[in-house]
């Protein structure tokens, strides 16, 4: 009868052996100070002692966890004080900032997407922008960048023309990169993309990017493919320098992290990023660097369906009377649908849309949303949406004369696509 609860899950021949075997090999967990590792044992500390300084002293098979573990510790135990400098040259960890196992395993997965020498992660995608302008950069150098870009890359770029003397010549987003070229000057030494472009979705071609930088010495190549991700565009493959992306977006993909990342075309440029990375400490928090390694791991399913919804969508917005122009590169449409298609696998989920009215009638269509949300950011699972005259791109962060080069209208919005059809 006392088996007949077990009989009933169908266990009553098996699990009083395994629980046996269990019960004999298996010991409770036990600290370093009960099983007298360093010649201490709970008898010769005191309570206080004890509480700060038991640690596990592992015994048994040796196994490692599926999921890579959180280490939130800020410092780790030495041996001896020669494996200081031994973990800095040849690896290891001894202070988080420096490096953390959960950040590397972060790190390790995304340059298994771009395949570039090696990738880093950042506290926030500004913060991997910033890295690659601090480390490349000094007073008297050029960059080009495209405009529109992200405000927020503009807006650093403006403070390193102003305050580092460093000088910057724009040209339009989705122009050929011809124009490129054209601004070229003996002190330039990055020119810096954005594709597909943020909000108003151009395409850079980035073959003919890399084949410019190439051509040219001391000239870094630089590009943000947030919108794609890595999943949908790999931008080293087409020999540019430096890939960088806001993980906050698609990469952490559900709105729950801010993140940044970078991926190099050498180890001599991932060096000289991960010197200025621990220096400036814009390290990435091991608990947000989970999130992010957990959603990698669905990043493709993701893009897939992203892709296939938002050219619905776009097909959708592209025939309605209410709307004068749509922007997504699957849009046969698009002035770089035929580039998009050499350079990308699938086109994404961010839509550009130019509705009727103005301002009135972007702030119209943002505030009567009855599923789609309106804020900022992109990427995550639920379908949002912002009027980038009124926030992203608009008077408080650009000039009217800004604004007007980058093309921003009036009623234009950026949609961020929902994985759900």
């Amino acid at each position: 009868m006392k088996n007949d609860h077990l009989r009933h899950l169908g266990l009553s021949d098996t699990f009083p052996k395994y629980c046996n075997i269990y019960s004999k090999r298996k010991t409770p967990a036990q600290s370093t100070l009960e099983e007298k590792v360093h010649g201490l044992s709970l008898q010769d500390v005191s309570l206080d002692t004890a509480a700060v300084s038991a640690r596990l002293h592992f015994q048994g098979t040796v196994t490692y966890p599926l999921v890579p573990p959180v280490y939130h510790s800020s410092t780790y135990v030495l041996d001896k004080v020669e494996d200081f400098l031994g973990a800095l040259q040849d690896g290891g960890a001894v202070y988080s900032r420096l490096s953390n196992f959960t950040n590397d395993s972060v790190e390790c997965a995304i340059n298994a997407l771009e395949q570039g020498a090696g990738s880093l992660v950042f506290s926030s995608g500004m913060g991997a922008i910033s890295a690659i302008f601090f480390a490349f950069l000094k007073a008297g150098d050029h960059v080009v960048c495209q405009n529109p870009v992200y405000s927020g890359t503009m807006d650093l770029l403006k403070m390193f023309a102003s305050n580092f003397n460093v000088e910057v010549s724009w040209v339009k987003a989705g122009c050929s990169v011809d124009e490129y070229r054209k601004l070229v000057r003996k002190n330039t030494r990055m020119l810096f993309g954005e594709t597909p472009c943020n909000p108003e979705m151009s395409i850079l071609d980035l073959k003919e990017f890399g084949e410019l930088g190439r051509s040219l010495d001391n000239v870094l190549t630089v590009v943000d493919g947030t919108f794609a991700s890595p999943y949908l565009q790999q931008i080293l493959k087409f020999g540019i320098d430096i890939s960088v992306h806001s993980c906050t977006k698609y990469m952490g993909g559900h709105s729950d992290l801010i993140a940044g990342c970078l991926t190099t075309r050498t180890m001599d440029q991932w060096r000289l990023l991960k010197k200025l990375q621990t220096s400036m400490g814009a390290c990435l928090s091991p608990h947000d660097g989970s999130l992010l390694l957990r959603g990698l791991k669905t990043l493709p399913l993701r893009m897939k369906k992203h892709s296939e919804n938002a050219q619905k969508v776009a097909e959708f917005l592209e025939n309605h009377p209410k709307v004068l122009r749509v922007r997504y590169p699957g849009l046969v449409s698009h002035p770089g649908h035929e580039v998009a298609k050499r350079q990308m696998t699938a086109f994404g989920g961010m839509i550009m849309a130019d509705v009727a009215g103005g301002v009135a009638g972007g702030k119209a269509f943002a505030e009567n949303l009855r599923v789609a949300k309106l804020a900022v950011s992109l990427g995550g699972v639920e379908t949002i949406l912002e009027h980038a005259y009124s926030m992203s791109h608009g008077p408080y962060l650009l000039s009217e004369e800004e604004i007007k080069e980058a093309g921003i209208t009036l009623g234009m919005l950026r949609i961020s696509r929902i994985l759900r059809t």
